[in-house]
């Protein structure tokens, strides 16, 4: 798509994009690259990270890849401290990885629920952590973009995510004012449903389902989503922090997004969710 941003709007600067490798992170991580920034990119499979450094090679960009298990905060630490070694301070912190999958609250196994919790709560909030300590916060100087989800009207066949984003989302309010004297802006995007690596876990079914739900009668797309979010870590928005944009085609405004009768699940699409669960979702929670 075509870009709003002029050339060069982020010539020498360094953009840190967890699960950079894919989906809404690549299509950031391209953006950001296309406007003379310096990236790097984590997640916890190399292979995965090889496939996105020759892509972007191809294309004629260079990026700084590793391996980094954000749920573990040594990992985290090392990986940030090798970052800044190998660009320079980080300029902008982009906390994309996060991973999740549809299954009923009664359902929901312990396990299941600490994996999303560990990785798309408790993993931005080290993230987050070491780059303002080890970059922001000395500098005063900082941009945090938390992409988080849909959570307007809670979020119902998936409980875990929904408690995550939401303590995401409240993250991202509460460090909006404690670190406004360091001068880190933190906003947050809520993405609605995107054409993405993510939703292939997913039955056509839900998500035609979904599509039946936006007023705007398509699904997002990740180039979408990165603009948004390339405008949030610009110098254009020194006075906006603490909020969530929606990029959903007005999803979270409008029509029903839970079916409410005798059966709290919908008929359709309770075979569909009862066997996720029980092959553990697709075990969707890579960074």
């Amino acid at each position: 798509m075509v870009s709003i941003f002029h050339p060069g709007l982020f010539r020498d600067r360094v953009i840190l994009v967890t699960g950079g490798a894919t989906g809404i992170g690549l299509a950031s991580v391209r953006a950001f690259l296309e406007l003379g920034a310096k990236v790097a990119i984590c997640g916890r499979r190399e292979e995965k990270l090889q496939v996105a450094r020759e892509a972007l090679a191809k294309e004629g960009h260079a990026i700084h890849a590793a391996v980094c298990d954000i749920r573990d905060p040594e990992s985290v630490a090392a990986f940030v401290k090798g970052t800044i070694e190998a660009l320079g301070p980080i300029d902008a912190l982009i906390n994309n990885a996060g991973g999740q999958f549809p299954v009923p609250a009664e359902a929901l196994a312990t396990k299941g629920w600490d994996a999303v919790i560990r990785n798309n709560l408790n993993g931005t909030f080290y993230m987050t952590r070491e780059v303002a300590l080890q970059s922001m916060i000395p500098r005063k100087k900082g941009r945090i973009v938390n992409v988080i989800a849909n959570i307007f009207r809670g979020f119902p066949g998936m409980v875990h995510t929904g408690a995550a984003r939401a303590g995401v989302d409240n993250m991202t309010k509460t460090l909006a004012v404690e670190w406004a004297r360091h001068n880190v802006q933190v906003n947050s995007v809520a993405p609605g449903i995107i054409l993405s690596s993510g939703i292939a876990q997913y039955e056509e079914i839900l998500i035609a389902e979904g599509r039946k739900r936006i007023p705007a009668h398509r699904l997002g797309t990740c180039e979408e989503v990165a603009q948004l979010i390339v405008f949030l870590a610009s110098e254009a928005t020194q006075y906006v922090t603490g909020e969530t944009w929606y990029v959903d085609g007005g999803q979270h405004l409008w029509g029903q997004n839970w079916e409410l009768d005798d059966d709290p699940w919908p008929n359709a699409l309770d075979a569909i969710f009862r066997e996720l669960a029980e092959s553990d979702g697709g075990k969707k929670t890579g960074a």
